[in-house]
């Protein structure tokens, strides 16, 4: 096993190639919205928006190209994982951490308990931020209206949930554990992280993702399996996604 500071350094730069980049982005652009001068309620934040609305094929290319590449960081984690794993590889690293097909029946119930654990009282903790103007408006689903815009954003679910819990939850638990820090240590630094990288949203953002790490790192120390993390997130996205594009144009409250 690595020395504790390499350990430690090795979890940076995973940050820094993935995830605490998003944070820092992320920290600026609620900087830029807080400072504008509209209040930050009236404001929108549009997520997976069209690159080429006038070229839908380039567009899709374009869209499959940016999910793909933010799932390197998942294999870059896994691969280092894998290094130390017995026997090594990336597969065994996914084993390691509860990523993989075993007893899918129950990682698809608890996953769907987590889901909607943690998507009930997130909708309205979006619901009162937005109320006391501590958080945008989030435009979930933007893409021009063609026959791949749903596929594609359960696409993006399934990226966001496996770039998420493998990275924030199943490396950097099993690092950060083998560097000496305790199991809450570790999921409070990991659910601040996952809440930084949210502030493109708001302060609201911040708090109800930040809550959803501390639910779901506490999880993952009771069970070390990454697998319903990940169907949880997938489906809160897909949720989210699928039925902003379904919903807005009819619901204004959306």
């Amino acid at each position: 096993m690595l020395p504790r500071r390499a350990l430690l350094t090795e979890t940076v730069l995973v940050l820094g190639v993935s995830l605490g980049a998003s944070a820092v982005w992320s920290v600026l652009s609620l900087i830029r919205k807080v400072t504008a001068p509209e209040p930050l309620s009236t404001q929108t934040t549009a997520m997976n928006t069209s690159v080429t609305p006038d070229r839908l094929w380039l567009d899709l290319a374009y869209q499959l190209a940016d999910i793909t590449i933010a799932l390197v960081p998942v294999l870059l984690a896994l691969h280092l994982l894998g290094r130390d794993a017995s026997p090594q590889g990336m597969r065994a690293a996914g084993r390691r951490v509860g990523l993989d097909l075993r007893a899918p029946t129950q990682n698809l119930v608890r996953g769907m308990a987590l889901a909607a654990a943690i998507g009930i009282p997130g909708l309205g903790l979006y619901l009162l931020a937005r109320a006391l103007d501590l958080n945008t408006s989030i435009a979930a689903a933007n893409l021009a209206d063609v026959w791949w815009a749903v596929p594609v954003l359960v696409l993006a679910a399934v990226q966001n949930a496996l770039l998420e819990e493998v990275v924030m939850v199943g490396y950097l638990f099993t690092r950060w554990g083998q560097a000496g820090w305790t199991p809450w240590v570790i999921i409070a630094t990991s659910a601040l992280v996952r809440g930084s990288y949210h502030l493109y949203q708001g302060f609201g953002g911040f708090v109800g993702n930040a809550i959803m790490g501390v639910l779901l790192g506490w999880y993952y120390t009771r069970t070390r399996r990454v697998m319903p993390l990940v169907i949880a997130h997938t489906l809160l996205d897909v949720v989210a996604f699928v039925g902003y594009a379904v919903l807005a144009p009819q619901v204004g409250w959306l």
